[in-house]
């Protein structure tokens, strides 16, 4: 009797996206009739502004768009990206110094492929995004966790990051703002971040994909901007997905060294070639046009902001810092664990999680997607009304 062939070892390992996972949940039950509202996707609930989605169409009418195009990316969009790298995270780069990618997902999947060789180890600051781990794993790295928790308002510390490093460290994984936290780290935090990086010669993949996001003055400054000796060893991830409500989209980018950036195009150009022409023109058209959309958007998730921390701290249990950028929350529920909530006593937050989609129907990421349980993320970007709604209904699930 014949068996089935076996799957890769190392594809089979991968988790499924956590958030992902939630969201997709969440909506197969309001596709049901059940009025979850879910906090898990981090997308925003606008539209993407008109003047993009008419170059769209108009690109979309011109057949040089019908065809392949550079695996690096369009010209122009090459050179949009560079101005706003200088512009947002003063860093002069040539076109030549980035590539275009199918979302900043890509990017940061491609980055660690061209940097690592197995058992190289990448110093993650934690709570991190769901995806780094697993890329770091299919490029045969090693990712070493350093956690800070709510007291340290999820920001690491250049000496845990000493702590954490060994002979075999090769990578520093920078991201501010944070997803899932919304931590923003300070000029000050940056700079001793971004010498100690440098002083050890260690690369770094900075995720500046939030950094259009923050709010109350704070302003999240570029690892090179704040060293710009590190220029010549850092790869900047970023995309116009969340600033610009484009996650559909997908377009992304990565800016670095023009070795690097060989490199990382010819990986691309046998991964997926040319992202879509037309998203493209659209991504040149968001980096080039007026900006009014994107401050009502930016002023629309500071409203939120207030809402959603102030309303989650009314709730004994809740401990929410705020966040002065993206668009989480990211609450230590920890003091509910372990006491009955509706006849049910969870002792994790991926059980609290559930216990709140299955008696509030309220969808909410546990912490465990993102490092150790006692947590859980809440986006708001979503609408107001839904918003405060879902706040209330944990405001009498835990009252």
């Amino acid at each position: 009797m014949s068996t089935t062939p076996k799957l890769s070892t190392k594809i089979s390992a991968i988790a499924e996206s956590a958030t992902l996972k939630v969201d997709a949940k969440a909506k197969a039950l309001q596709a049901q009739g059940r009025p979850v509202i879910s906090y898990a996707a981090g997308e925003p609930d606008f539209a993407t502004p008109a003047h993009i989605v008419e170059a769209a169409i108009a690109a979309a009418r011109d057949t040089k768009n019908h065809r392949y195009t550079p695996a690096a990316g369009l010209p122009d969009l090459r050179e949009a990206i560079a101005a706003k790298t200088l512009r947002d995270s003063g860093l002069a780069a040539s076109a030549s110094q980035v590539l275009v990618t199918n979302g900043g997902k890509q990017s940061v999947y491609e980055a660690f492929q061209v940097l690592l060789n197995p058992g190289d180890e990448v110093i993650v600051p934690t709570p991190y995004w769901t995806t780094y781990p697993e890329v770091i794993a299919l490029a045969d790295g090693v990712a070493v966790d350093v956690f800070a928790d709510a007291s340290q308002d999820y920001k690491v510390t250049v000496e845990q990051l000493e702590a954490a490093r060994t002979d075999r460290t090769t990578v520093l994984l920078f991201v501010s703002p944070s997803n899932p936290t919304g931590a923003v780290y300070t000029p000050e935090e940056t700079a001793l971040i971004g010498r100690w990086a440098l002083e050890n010669n260690l690369w770094v993949i900075t995720d500046e994909i939030y950094q259009n996001l923050t709010y109350s003055g704070a302003k999240a400054v570029s690892i090179v901007e704040a060293v710009p000796e590190l220029a010549e060893q850092t790869l900047l991830v970023n995309g116009v997905a969340k600033t610009y409500a484009m996650t559909g989209w997908r377009v992304g980018w990565t800016v670095g060294p023009a070795s690097v950036i060989k490199a990382l195009a010819n990986l691309q150009s046998h991964l997926s070639g040319n992202v879509n022409n037309i998203a493209q023109r659209a991504a040149i058209a968001a980096l080039t046009g007026p900006q009014d959309d994107v401050d009502a958007m930016r002023q629309a998730f500071d409203r939120r902001r207030g809402v959603i921390v102030s309303e989650l701290n009314k709730i004994e249990g809740f401990r929410t810092p705020t966040p002065e950028g993206a668009f989480y929350v990211y609450p230590d529920v920890s003091a509910l664990l372990g006491r009955e909530w509706g006849g049910v006593t969870p002792t994790t937050s991926l059980e609290l999680a559930d216990l709140i989609l299955d008696q509030a129907e309220v969808a909410t990421v546990p912490g465990e997607a993102f490092g150790p349980s006692g947590y859980l993320r809440f986006s708001y970007a979503l609408g107001d009304e839904p918003l405060l709604e879902g706040v209330q209904r944990l405001q009498k699930l835990f009252g």
